[in-house]
C-alpha cells in the first residue's frame, strides 16, 4: 500500500533523540525555556532598541544574552546574531547528549539546521554603512556573516562535524524540514550523529515593518505579555521574535552502543506544499492533511494513535483557524493541542526547532505545557486545548507541525523511547 502522496512505503525508523538545547525568549537554555511555558508566561516587550518607532515596536527577544561564556570574545564580532545563537544552543545540546566529540568519527557526523533570512540584521546595519560611511568602510567579513549557510558551518567547526553539513529553508518551516532531513541522513546510513534544529535573529527594522504592513502582527499594546494569543477568539496576529532549538539525532543502535539517555525518538516526517498562495494557507488545509498524513504513514501509526500535538499556532486568523480544522478532519478531537508561541513568539525558522525540542520534552516527561494567553477558545475550532495550565498525561505519540510562506508544509511524528 502505498503513503498519501503515493509514495512506496517503507520501513519504520526512529531516530534518537539524545541531546537537547534551547535558546528562546523565555531565557537561555532548556531548564529556563521549559520553567516559563509551564508556567505560561508571555515574553513580548518593548525590549528591543533596533524597533523603537517603528508601528510594531516590541517582540519577543532573549533576554541577558551573552554568548561570551561559549565564544570568545574577538570571535563574536566575526558572527551574526542568528550564528550565536545556534552555537550556544548546540552547545548545551551536545552537552546533553553526552558524546564525546574527541571519540566519535567525525566523517559520520552532520549538520543540518533550518535558517530562512540568515544574517538579516548584520546585512542591514552594513548598508547603513555603505551609505553613510562609503564602501571602504563595509565589513570584509558581510558576506560570511549573512550567508544563511554559515550557521550550519559554524557549528561545523565548533563541533568538528565532517559529514554533510547544509541549511534548510522552507520560511517558518525550516527548522522542522531540516530535522526532517537529518533524520533522512541517519536512515540512509550516511550519518550516525546529526545536529539538527534551526535559528533566526530576524527582529530587524526592514523586516518586522514588513511583517507589519502585511498586517501578519500583532498590534495589541495593552498587555504586551499578553499580546502572542494563539487559538484565542481574540487573536489578531503573531509577535516576532528570535531563537535557536537544537537536537543531536542518532541512529539508535548508535546510541544504545554507547548507552546513550534517549529523551524521544524522531519516528515519522512529511512535507507538502500548498501550489495556493504566496503568503495565505490553502484555506481547506489539503497541504498541511498530506504532510500530516505522510508523517504519519512514515511512522506507521494510525490517527488514532495521536496523544498530542504541538500546533504551528501563530496567533493569525488564517493560519489557526485552517490548522484547528485540518487536526480536527485528521485527528478528531483525541489529541490534547497546544502552542508554546504565546510565551516564546514566532521565530520564524527556528519555530519547528523549538518546538520540536519541547515535543521531545513532553513526550519524555508527559507533561503538556498550556498554551499561553488563551482565555477564549474560538468557538469555530473544535480540538482539545490544552490552556489556563499545564496537563500531566502519557504522551505515546505527538506530533509537531510547522508552516510557512510559500505554501511550506512539514510535520515530525515524535515517539517514546
Amino acid at each position: 500500500m502505498s503513503g498519501p502522496t503515493g509514495a512506496p512505503p517503507r520501513e519504520p525508523f526512529h531516530a534518537a533523540v539524545t541531546g537537547v538545547g534551547l535558546v528562546t525568549a523565555a531565557g537561555v537554555g532548556v531548564a529556563r525555556t521549559w520553567e516559563v511555558l509551564h508556567a505560561a508566561r508571555g515574553t513580548a516587550a518593548v525590549d528591543h532598541p533596533d524597533l523603537a518607532g517603528l508601528p510594531v515596536d516590541f517582540a519577543c527577544s532573549v533576554p541577558d544574552f551573552d554568548p561570551g561564556a561559549l565564544i570568545e570574545r574577538k570571535q563574536q564580532w566575526r558572527l551574526d546574531r542568528s550564528s550565536q545563537l545556534v552555537l550556544v544552543a548546540a552547545h548545551e545540546a551536545l552537552a546533553d547528549s553526552g558524546l564525546d566529540r574527541d571519540a566519535w568519527d567525525a566523517t559520520r557526523v552532520g549538520v543540518v539546521l533550518g535558517n530562512g533570512i540568515g544574517g538579516a540584521a548584520t546585512w542591514e546595519k552594513q548598508h547603513t554603512v555603505l551609505l553613510e560611511r562609503g564602501p571602504r568602510r563595509v565589513s570584509p567579513l558581510l558576506v560570511p556573516m549573512l550567508s544563511p549557510n554559515m550557521c550550519a558551518g559554524y557549528v561545523s567547526m565548533m563541533c568538528g562535524a565532517r559529514g554533510p553539513s547544509f541549511v534548510t529553508a522552507t520560511a517558518c518551516a525550516s527548522g522542522t524540514t531540516a530535522t526532517g532531513v537529518a533524520r533522512e541522513l541517519l536512515r540512509s546510513g550516511l550519518c550516525d550523529v546529526v545536529v539538527t534544529g534551526g535559528t533566526e535573529a530576524p527582529l530587524v527594522p526592514s523586516l518586522v515593518t514588513g511583517f507589519s504592513q502585511m498586517g501578519a502582527l500583532a498590534a495589541r499594546r495593552e498587555d504586551l505579555a499578553a499580546t502572542s494569543r494563539p487559538f484565542d477568539a481574540d487573536r489578531g496576529g503573531f509577535v516576532p521574535a528570535e531563537g535557536a532549538g537544537v537536537l543531536v539525532l542518532e541512529r539508535p543502535e548508535h546510541a544504545r552502543a554507547r548507552g546513550a539517555h534517549v529523551r524521544a525518538m524522531v519516528s515519522g516526517y512529511g512535507a507538502s506544499a500548498d501550489a495556493h498562495h504566496a503568503t495565505a494557507p490553502d484555506p481547506d488545509g489539503v497541504g498541511a492533511e498530506l504532510a500530516l498524513r505522510a508523517a504519519l504513514t512514515d511512522a506507521g501509526v494510525g490517527a488514532d494513535a495521536v496523544d498530542h500535538v504541538n500546533a504551528h499556532g501563530t496567533a493569525t486568523r488564517l493560519n489557526d483557524a485552517t490548522e484547528a480544522r485540518m487536526i480536527h478532519r485528521v485527528l478528531g478531537e483525541r489529541p490534547a493541542v497546544t502552542s508554546v508561541k504565546g510565551v516564546v513568539g514566532h521565530s520564524l525558522a527556528a519555530a519547528g526547532a523549538i518546538e520540536a525540542v519541547v515535543t521531545a520534552l513532553t513526550v519524555e516527561s508527559g507533561h503538556i505545557p498550556p498554551t499561553a494567553n488563551l482565555e477564549s477558545l474560538d468557538p469555530e475550532l473544535e480540538v482539545d486545548m490544552v490552556h489556563k495550565a499545564g496537563r500531566r498525561t502519557p504522551v505515546e505519540v505527538a506530533v509537531s507541525n510547522s508552516f510557512g510562506f510559500g505554501g511550506q508544509n512539514a510535520v515530525l511524528v515524535l515517539t517514546r523511547a
